[in-house]
């Protein structure tokens, strides 16, 4: 008789009343025993009505607790919640994202091999309205992202990073827990651990779960600008070099300032820039035309979500390697920690 492992599901929040009702609900719903897994909330002192919603949980069923997070931030909340865990997995998911109901089952299949030290799957990205839509659309697109395949992939692979991972607790226990310096990237950070200690990171397309995306530019912009400039403090910490899906964003912002800037002088230099926005420009339209799939109502934002995707992440990596190359500015450090809550 097979012995099914034990699973905690830690989830760091702060005032997520909208989402977290329907997220626990899907967890309450997995095919896998409920009396084989357990749900952490690891609340960060939320102000609306995000505690009472866990607290009915909470009193409903006796494998969902609420877990105080004073530090505020997610890579505390999760390492709390790691903390509290005695189970054999522990798998790190989200307050505005829902899990498939074979969730639970397909992770822990995943984790049976033991050269395996991270597990998770392809994470789609939805919505509720016209321009959340148009802004999911653009982040599942390779245009978008790049070579980011836990946004799209269809097929079972290595690589080196997932949304939503699971670990064995005694993987954790090994390489360490969240860095908590990271606000962003920390499961970028810590998958490099992983990766680094010798094990190995699989995408598997049976571990399915949808993400709510903000119908927002600005918060897109800001997530994106953070995630370019924690980007370059793990490469800092861990000596990693910058892969192509990392630097073309910040070539893209630094060609397009020195176009601008050189070609007042030199007329040629202003031609090439003219010709890099031209192409850029082809190039957007063509893959807003093709994700769009003939939806003019998705087609009239996703031409602006490309470029924000690309400017910030861009601009945040150059503000990080100034930062942390640099000046190492604890300022700028200070400033996109607070950003980032």
């Amino acid at each position: 008789m097979n012995i099914m492992e034990t699973v905690s599901i830690i989830i760091p929040c702060r005032n997520e009343e909208k989402y977290i009702g329907k997220c626990l609900d899907t967890f309450m719903s997995q095919t896998y025993p409920k009396e084989c897994f357990e749900v952490f909330v690891c609340d960060g002192m939320s102000t609306d009505n995000t505690r009472n919603v866990v607290r009915e949980y909470e009193k409903k069923y006796n494998n969902v607790k609420i877990i105080d997070n004073p530090g505020l931030s997610a890579p505390k909340g999760m390492n709390e919640g790691i903390r509290k865990s005695k189970a054999d997995i522990v798998i790190i998911f989200g307050a505005h994202a829902y899990a498939d109901k074979d969730f639970i089952k397909y992770n822990v299949e995943a984790l049976r091999n033991k050269e395996v030290g991270c597990a998770g799957g392809p994470l789609e990205t939805i919505s509720e309205d016209d321009k959340g839509t148009a802004i999911a659309v653009a982040m599942s697109s390779p245009f978008g992202v790049g070579n980011a395949l836990f946004r799209y992939a269809q097929e079972e692979m290595y690589v080196d990073t997932v949304a939503f991972g699971s670990y064995r607790k005694e993987v954790l226990d090994k390489i360490g827990y969240f860095d908590e310096e990271f606000v962003r990237n920390q499961d970028d950070e810590l998958n490099y651990r992983v990766v680094k200690n010798g094990y190995k990171v699989l995408l598997t397309p049976k571990v399915k779960s949808s993400y709510y995306s903000r119908s927002s530019f600005k918060k897109l912009w800001k997530q994106y600008y953070q995630y370019g400039f924690w980007k370059v403090r793990v490469m800092q910490k861990h000596g990693k070099p910058a892969s192509i899906r990392h630097l073309i964003p910040m070539l893209f912002v630094s060609t397009n300032v020195l176009g601008v800037v050189l070609g007042l002088f030199f007329k040629p230099i202003l031609y090439l820039w003219f010709l890099e926005l031209a192409l850029y420009l082809i190039c957007d339209i063509g893959a807003s035309i093709k994700v769009s799939k003939g939806n003019s109502k998705l087609l009239k934002y996703i031409p602006v979500t490309f470029p924000i995707l690309h400017l910030s992440y861009g601009m945040g990596f150059i503000e990080g390697l100034v930062s942390f190359y640099l000046l190492k500015s604890n300022k700028a450090i200070e400033k996109n920690t607070k950003m980032s809550r």
